[in-house]
């Protein structure tokens, strides 16, 4: 397939070159540097973080810096160096109860223990240009932190306490979680492996089947139950001490949607649950899968699948991007003797179309 290709080594050599001189760009330009790109582009870096599936902010901001911005393209790079890393275990369920919270806002409750934190948002800018940016001046000398000194109750436990809203799933201890790296993909998933695939799955297409779901593709009415902000504790359990210990501390993007439920033969009328869980902060990408995970319990709930976001081996086999990019990108590589082969068949029906055109002309005629 790729012997008509001609010096392909010393073409790619210089492509390589080439997209270095213009990552680079222009020399009278100070270089980038990591802590540059970890620290003011913190929401790119945190999407590479997510749908990368590791959590390493200057990592994530080499392949930001390496794929010249190209957010898909340094999800590859930090995926791809992810699977060279030795697993050692598994940490355990992180409890987001006890997140120390920057930012944490309900569409169901106005006065809420805790309080609206309104944290780091777009929500309330203006989308006007700041120009001001342009020569990027220091707003603050000092460094502005909020957010809350202790943990907050969930506003989903608060709906809980009055038995109004199902029961959160409880994983069993005894059992190793599933883990789509190393599980061949085989549906129905289980809902705790479609929510490690959304997690990591392309923001955009998330975001378009979550858009659907609102405009009448799948039943859902959502309200915003609670999307919260700050940092986790992660714990390992030690076999040698018999209890689990903090390894690290990260940051996440939890998001609860509060969709209605009517009930059934088997379950009261109550509000049903879709989650959403991502590094960094995202909190379009956690609202974005919690919807569509909504929308993949139709069946679990006993309702009809109607829309392709209810769909699980259509939502689920087309979320992740660096599959998605690799199978559309291939179209770029050679294919000359593909298309040769397409070319003379295209070209044989041609002459056996015209021939009957031709045939039929003929006997016309002579009637």
């Amino acid at each position: 397939m790729y012997v008509a290709v001609k010096g392909g080594e010393v073409a790619i050599d210089n492509a390589h070159r080439l997209l270095a001189d213009r990552r680079r760009g222009d020399r009278t330009v100070p270089a980038l540097t990591l802590d540059q790109i970890a620290e003011q582009l913190t929401i790119g870096v945190d999407r590479v973080m997510s749908e990368g599936s590791l959590y390493d902010r200057r990592l994530a901001a080499l392949a930001v810096k390496q794929a010249r911005g190209d957010l898909i393209e340094a999800i590859f790079l930090v995926r791809a160096y992810r699977t060279t890393l030795p697993r050692f275990g598994h940490s355990e369920p992180v409890d987001t109860g006890a997140m120390l919270v920057e930012r944490r806002v309900s569409a169901c409750y106005k006065d809420l223990p805790g309080g609206q934190l309104l944290g780091p948002t777009f929500d309330y800018t203006h989308r006007l240009l700041d120009e001001e940016l342009e020569g990027d001046p220091e707003i603050e000398s000092g460094i502005l932190r909020t957010g809350a000194a202790e943990p907050i109750a969930r506003v989903a436990d608060i709906l809980g306490q009055e038995g109004l809203i199902e029961e959160d799933d409880v994983l069993d201890a005894a059992l190793e979680p599933g883990d789509i790296n190393q599980t061949p993909t085989e549906f129905p998933m289980s809902r705790a492996m479609r929510l490690q695939s959304l997690s990591r799955g392309d923001e955009g297409f998330l975001l378009a089947l979550g858009y659907s779901t609102q405009r009448g593709y799948a039943r859902s009415h959502p309200f915003a139950g609670e999307i919260r902000i700050g940092e986790v504790d992660v714990e390992m359990f030690m076999p040698e001490l018999g209890f689990a210990v903090p390894v690290g501390r990260v940051q996440v993007t939890e998001c609860q949607m509060v969709n209605q439920f009517k009930g059934s033969a088997k379950a009261p009328p109550q509000f049903t649950r879709g989650y959403g869980l991502v590094f960094g902060q995202s909190e379009r990408k956690a609202m974005a899968m919690s919807l569509c995970d909504r929308a993949l319990r139709a069946e679990e709930l006993g309702e009809d699948i109607v829309a392709p976001p209810q769909d699980q081996e259509f939502v689920l086999s087309h979320c992740d991007n660096v599959q998605a990019t690799g199978f559309v990108e291939h179209l770029k590589l050679p294919h000359y003797v593909d298309f040769q082969a397409e070319l003379g068949l295209v070209r044989t029906m041609r002459a056996e179309y015209e021939q009957r055109e031709a045939a039929l002309e003929t006997r016309e005629a002579a009637e």
